[in-house]
């Protein structure tokens, strides 16, 4: 039974959905959950997954490869360039630095050089998968600190080639397994010249630029025709299986093609619509890789050796936080900044499993030595998250900038009644139009060096993260009658919605969401100021379009005014329905046709022929016909 497939799948699916729920509801990562439902669930706990986790780690490592995919599918090959710098400086010193100091630790150890050097090439290296899930988790993206790690987790994830490429120079092992180096190398071009294999890998890159313009463009558009949904499914998970695979057969890193190929299709008309389609395979196989990993700790082994393992894990993550800390201080990170960045990166990271099973076929690494690692890298990605659990609750909001600077010239009211939660392009919008009508709010934003600018500009700025209470009270939110919640990320705006309903129900929320599915869960959870982004600027341009069209303007604002109302009155109609389904469409299709029978009566009842208000064409003709007479 145990060795059945559907006993392990509903093993794995029990155990994510037990253990991240129990993990979300302490108000913890879901990578937590993720990791300890792999723990339990493992060979040396409750034994449910035995000496199989080391496949299902293979196959979770997908959730990495898909998730470079749609990092790279957000961004423009020009916004690309333009991070060259940030990614091979803040890169290069990281890996370097790390590499370095971890080599040292080493080869004091009483290492032979050579191991010495491949520890210190797989400790160099960071965990894109845990890193990057965190960071879109709390919605930190557009951060310094977001920005500062995809680039060093880049950098990484493209050196890690050359290391691979290296390693075959350090076995003095005639014959030495390179035909059985796992799926990173192949047998083919193993046996080819040094100038031939690096010919292959520069083709093979040009063919995925070349192909992602001439042969997947046109294969999504004619999927795309046929209009069936499961077929658009298969095409978005055979280009990047095929992009993995050809990366594959040339030794390079899948989830680098990956990344490649979404750089490469982020000019695309098809851009949202394989993100919307690959979003939910990347979710299930990632937290299956975080499960696989926690899983894969080798308890008989820590038993075995707990104080060198101890002591080993400990130095590894101070000496990557070392250099990471050193690394932001370069390159002006604020404290706050470089804090996230140190504790948010000091793991090893799942690129050092291939590594050092790589040295290992090598004869570079012995039994014990590939054991003993391994446990360790599990170690560090288990134990990153609750670190930064740890710097985020009790260490930040000790050091966060939570003071104003005021200009004289400038008027600050001594009590701010508003809190405006986020201040990008919605939030600095607001924020502008409050102030130049001598109405100033307080403003919480978890980018610090956003935060420095506001300060030296005159506003009020706390810096933190919103869900938290804490920081909510410092804020004043005792006294305060209206928070705005502009944030971006939809589960950031939920969490701080249900937060300030529950524990201060005398503050009126006012909530940006980013479309109407965001807003039917936000009316669902009982809020009712509910702003969509895109409405009132959809609205703006079409009432323009028709103004130059000969349109009465007065006649237009009014007309805007009735599709907002019935629109509104639609959206909560709809809010408890659930979406997709048939009832939903039947509803909201009866929907439409009510509004846009709603909208012609307004037009039946004479309001574009005989409302003038605001006409100037109109106040303009009647003025002349005065004067003339």
């Amino acid at each position: 039974m145990t060795g059945s497939i559907l006993f392990d799948a509903v093993v794995f699916l029990g155990g994510a959905i037990i253990c991240v729920s129990i993990a979300k509801r302490l108000g913890l990562s879901s990578v937590i959950g993720y990791l300890l439902a792999g723990v339990l669930i493992g060979p040396y706990v409750l034994g449910f997954v035995g000496n199989e986790g080391e496949d299902i780690l293979h196959f979770a490592e997908f959730g990495v490869v898909m998730m470079l995919f749609l990092i790279g599918l957000e961004i423009e090959p020009k916004n690309f360039w333009n991070m060259r710098k940030t990614i091979v400086g803040m890169g290069g010193i990281q890996v370097g630095g790390t590499m370095l100091l971890s080599y040292f630790l080493f080869i004091l150890l009483d290492y032979d050089w050579k191991i010495a050097l491949v520890i210190s090439m797989a400790v160099a290296l960071s965990s894109t998968a845990i890193a990057m899930q965190t960071i879109k988790e709390k919605g930190l993206m557009d951060t310094t600190f977001g920005i500062s790690s995809f680039s060093i987790l880049l950098f990484q994830d493209i050196i890690v080639i050359f290391m691979l490429g290296f390693m075959p120079l350090l076995t003095n092992t005639e014959g030495s397994p390179t035909a059985e180096i796992g799926d990173q190398h192949t047998k083919l071009l193993d046996n080819l010249p040094i100038g031939l294999q690096t010919l292959a890998i520069i083709l093979s890159v040009f063919s995925i630029i070349v192909a992602g313009r001439y042969l997947i463009v046109p294969m999504l558009r004619r999927v795309a025709k046929t209009g069936v949904r499961e077929l658009l499914i298969a095409a978005a998970l055979l280009i990047v299986f095929g992009i993995s695979l050809l990366m594959e057969f040339v030794g390079l890193s899948p989830a680098l093609g990956a990344f490649l190929g979404g750089v490469v299709l982020s000019n695309s008309e098809f851009k949202h619509e394989l993100e919307s389609t690959l979003e939910p395979f990347k979710n299930l196989l990632l937290g299956l890789f975080f499960m696989a990993v926690g899983a894969s700790i080798n308890f008989i082994v820590i038993a075995k050796s707990p104080l060198t393992i101890g002591g080993l894990l400990i130095a590894v993550i101070i000496l990557k936080a070392i250099v990471l800390f050193v690394t932001g201080r370069i390159f002006g990170l604020k404290l706050d900044q470089k804090l996230l960045l140190t504790f948010g990166l000091a793991q090893i990271g799942e690129f050092a499993f291939v590594v050092l099973s790589f040295a290992f076929q090598l004869n570079i690494l012995g039994q014990d030595q590939m054991d003993m690692l391994l446990v360790i890298t599990a170690l560090t990605m288990s134990l990153t998250p609750i670190i930064s659990m740890i710097n985020e609750r009790f260490i930040l909001p000790k050091i966060g900038t939570k003071e104003s600077v005021k200009r004289p010239m400038d008027h600050i009211a001594k009590s701010q009644k508003v809190i405006l939660v986020g201040f990008g392009h919605f939030g600095s919008t607001v924020g502008r139009f409050l102030r130049s009508h001598g109405v100033e709010a307080t403003i919480l934003d978890q980018d610090s060096n956003r935060v420095d600018f506001l300060r030296k500009m005159g506003f009020e700025v706390y810096y933190g993260d919103a869900t938290r209470r804490d920081l909510l009270e410092s804020a004043g939110i005792a006294n305060a009658k209206i928070l705005i919640c502009a944030i971006d990320n939809p589960n950031v705006t939920k969490q701080v919605a249900k937060l300030v309903k529950e524990k201060y129900p005398h503050v009126e929320l006012m909530i940006r969401a980013k479309n109407r599915y965001d807003a039917y869960e936000l009316l669902n959870l009982g809020m009712e100021n509910i702003y969509r982004e895109s409405l009132d600027t959809s609205l703006s341009l079409a009432k323009d379009v028709l103004s130059k069209m000969g349109f009465r303007k007065y006649t237009l604002t009014r007309q805007v005014q009735n599709f907002i109302k019935y629109d509104e009155d639609s959206l909560r109609r709809l809010a408890a329905e659930p979406k997709g389904g048939d009832n939903y469409i039947f509803k909201a299709r009866k929907e439409l046709e009510e509004q846009q029978k709603l909208m012609e009566k307004d037009f039946e009842r004479g309001i574009v022929e005989l409302d003038t208000h605001w006409d100037s064409d109109q106040i303009r003709k009647a003025l002349n016909k005065n004067q003339n007479k």
